[in-house]
């Protein structure tokens, strides 16, 4: 189960707290192919204190937006398909989200941190996964959107994907992806050899 919050913002760039808010009725999830979810609803943890109701979590429209904006986001094919897992083995929770912890209540960060924390030992080789490398799991968002530019993805489609300004994309999320530093010599060696 947090395993496929995590598949949400690496795959979707979707923000940890727009993925716990997630609900079954705002995915649109075929067999084969392209999906798509309609966000408009955030979970953020912010505190007891700071919440109308008491509760850890808050219940909010997308970061920046007016309370009523709302995102269409494509889901790319293998992520709807662990979507569908997910949904065919947990179910979603009473109010029909599709992450709750095992009282339903809505996902802790510090769950989905110290499961990320675990992951990363896992999927990482053991010199990155010593440094800061993707450490906390919001990282994996900057991945996902850094990863899209480098593969070419047009910044606008990016920044409307990711539900933010071109400005805050380039800014804040294009960095450099370890490893493609290789990948960049290439370009730029294929580029100054068409000027010989």
């Amino acid at each position: 189960m947090w395993l496929a919050t995590g598949v949400l913002v690496v795959g979707a760039s979707w923000r940890p707290a727009e993925a716990v808010g997630l609900v079954e009725t705002d995915l649109t999830l075929p067999e084969l192919g392209w999906g798509s979810a309609l966000l408009h609803r955030t979970r953020p943890s912010v505190g007891k204190q700071w919440t109308d109701f008491g509760e850890a979590h808050d219940d909010r429209g997308l970061k920046n937006r007016p309370a009523e904006d709302v995102r269409r986001v494509p889901i790319p094919p293998h992520l709807v398909a662990v979507l569908r897992e997910h949904l065919a083995t947990f179910g979603p929770a009473d109010d029909g989200r599709l992450f709750c912890s095992e009282k339903g209540s809505v996902v802790p960060s510090s769950t989905y941190y110290r499961v990320w924390q675990e992951a990363r030992l896992l999927a990482l080789p053991p010199a990155v996964a010593a440094s800061p490398l993707a450490s906390r799991p919001y990282d994996l968002r900057h991945s996902a959107l850094s990863t899209w530019l480098n593969a070419g993805v047009d910044p606008t489609e990016v920044a409307e994907r990711a539900g933010n300004s071109v400005e805050v994309l380039l800014g804040r999320y294009a960095k450099r992806l370890d490893g493609r530093q290789e990948v960049a010599n290439r370009r730029i060696e294929d580029l100054l050899r068409e000027y010989e």
